[in-house]
């Protein structure tokens, strides 16, 4: 047993020949070589909550039996390691962020893709598209006149997460009325429609963006440098060599001038912290312009 299974409790009314810390080490190992998650000993019964419906349902009647059986199974590992993530997120979600990209970046953004110029914005850990569906209109804005104007240009927006049943949600863009409420009345009048209890995100809109599978640790396929990124309260699950290298691949991928969103609970650290000056609350800008 390593240190990280040393304070493993045996959790009430789960026999240790189900669930045992071998298991929950086992997780711990695979959660970090998969997608850089750190579990910490106190997450023991969030793992069993977590993957006992996963356990059950594969018809094993052991944790060690289901984790043995992820050896050669990579589809099932995966579903592993989005129920160990938490997708807890809302529309307009630090509304600071969206005051700082429609005040001074979308003029800007929208100038060059006027003057046939290449723009790129990244979601990065978009979950169920909430954020990147308020990035989207805030770029838009109060011109009903805007979507179509953008949609004759080079301007495209990436949504990425690893979970492929959040991504369903983003792309569908339906959401309780409720939850969409959150959006600035003008914008939500602009670019949404309403039906019963729910709402969508208007066709126009959802055509600027493309919603892919993407684990953040592997290699990434853009070809182009990115004008905006947003990545927020995604770090909060990993160790800080792997935040330092996610960060430093983040200022990689910006263009000079380019501007970094990240979590209420982040920091820019290591070697990125050089080229990436803090210019408001968890907003950073790529030195170069």
């Amino acid at each position: 047993m390593n240190a990280q299974t040393l304070s493993f409790e045996t959790l009430p009314g789960i026999s240790r020949a189900v669930y045992s810390p071998e298991d929950f080490a086992t997780v711990q190992r695979l959660a970090h070589e998969t997608a850089g998650i750190v579990l910490v000993p106190a997450k023991s019964m969030l793992v069993y909550s977590r993957l006992a419906p996963l356990v059950r349902e594969s018809r094993f009647t052991t944790f060690a039996d289901y984790l043995a059986s992820l050896k050669n199974n990579e589809d099932e590992l995966r579903r592993v390691i989005c129920a160990l993530t938490t997708n807890h997120t809302y529309f307009f979600r630090e509304e600071h962020h969206f005051e700082h990209l429609g005040e001074e970046i979308a003029p800007v953004l929208i100038a060059k893709a006027r003057k046939g110029q290449p723009v790129r914005i990244w979601s990065a850990g978009c979950s169920s598209g909430e954020e990147t569906w308020s990035i989207v209109t805030t770029i838009l804005g109060e011109d009903p006149r805007m979507a179509a104007a953008l949609a004759g240009t080079d301007l495209r927006i990436l949504a990425t997460d690893l979970d492929d049943n959040v991504l369903a949600t983003a792309r569908a863009a339906t959401y309780t009325t409720e939850n969409i409420s959150a959006m600035p009345p003008e914008l939500r009048r602009l670019w949404t429609q309403a039906s019963g209890s729910t709402t969508t995100i208007n066709p126009q809109v959802r055509n600027l963006v493309s919603f892919n599978r993407l684990n953040l640790l592997h290699d990434w396929p853009m070809k182009r440098r990115f004008d905006v990124i947003f990545c927020r309260n995604v770090m909060i699950y990993f160790d800080q060599p792997t935040k330092e290298r996610l960060v430093a691949r983040f200022a990689d991928q910006l263009l000079p001038g380019g501007h970094l969103y990240i979590g209420h609970s982040e920091r820019v650290i290591g070697p990125a912290a050089a080229c990436l000056t803090q210019i408001g609350k968890t907003i950073y800008l790529k030195e170069g312009a």
